[in-house]
């Protein structure tokens, strides 16, 4: 079994992948909250 060294993993994918969800679920809400605020403001 190979040895492991803690720390030593390069996690450049995982980081980039996490980086690119939590950039599409910050637009994603943004976008949604300006549909409910046009809703509320046309509605009124």
């Amino acid at each position: 079994m190979a040895e492991h060294k803690h720390g030593s993993m390069d996690t450049k994918v995982q980081e980039e992948t996490f980086n690119g969800f939590i950039s599409w679920t910050v637009k994603i809400s943004l976008l949604s909250i300006g549909i409910l605020v046009f809703m509320a403001l046309v509605n009124s």
